[in-house]
């Protein structure tokens, strides 16, 4: 098989897969709680190795004493720290978020930037947090948010031959629609969680079990 004809099957393998997860996740949607695009920054930084579930338990408080980006910018160190210690990582996270805070108040009027070039300037932004940024907080895809059950599954499922978050991005963004972009992301997460875990994955209740090359491999 030559090389274009290879992605056309990959993406018309892709696509199928992405049709399979709105049919079971049709409701599929962030996890983290928040009401404004600086408090889905925060949260999504105190996300990485850490579950949603955890960041909603510790973000109420948060945001209850420090709901907006000046507040974040000037709030004391050592109290964010003790607000979002149980998310580990505290002292990076919380640095972090000040710091975000901070520029987000001095050079873009106070309000999250809309564009991927200038979030991956903020401290603790990488494509993942912005790409989570821009699509739940403004409805933008400028790419696809890889994290961990993005990674797992995607490899899984033969979509990608690499390891390394940007390179498999690249191959997600080649493969689908960009309006589909995130959710692609969102509901394979979900599936991530739900079926297809790290340890234990349950391919005799996949739905995308024949699509599997990770369950065909198994098979034999």
């Amino acid at each position: 098989m030559n090389i274009t004809r290879k992605w056309s099957a990959k993406q018309q393998k892709a696509r199928e897969i992405l049709i399979r997860l709105k049919r079971l996740y049709p409701d599929a949607t962030c996890t983290l709680t928040y009401e404004t695009p600086v408090q889905l920054l925060v949260a999504t930084i105190l996300s990485a190795q850490c579950t949603d579930e955890r960041v909603n338990q510790v973000t109420p408080e948060l945001f209850r004493r420090y709901p907006d980006a000046p507040e974040l910018a000037d709030a004391p160190l050592e109290e964010l720290e003790a607000l979002v210690r149980s998310t580990g990582f505290y002292r990076n996270k919380a640095k972090n978020i000040k710091g975000a805070c901070h520029m987000i108040v001095q050079d873009f009027g106070g309000k999250v930037p809309q564009r991927m070039e200038e979030l991956l300037k903020l401290p603790g932004v990488a494509r993942k947090t912005a790409n989570v940024v821009l699509a739940h907080g403004f409805g933008i895809n400028m790419g696809v948010t890889v994290d961990t059950h993005v990674k797992r599954l995607s490899d899984r499922l033969g979509l990608t031959e690499h390891k390394d978050p940007i390179r498999i991005e690249r191959d997600l963004m080649r493969l689908l629609p960009q309006p589909d972009w995130e959710n692609w992301s969102i509901r394979l997460i979900y599936h991530g969680r739900a079926i297809c875990q790290a340890k234990k994955p349950d391919c005799a209740n996949c739905v995308l079990a024949n699509l599997c090359t990770f369950n065909q491999s198994r098979e034999k």
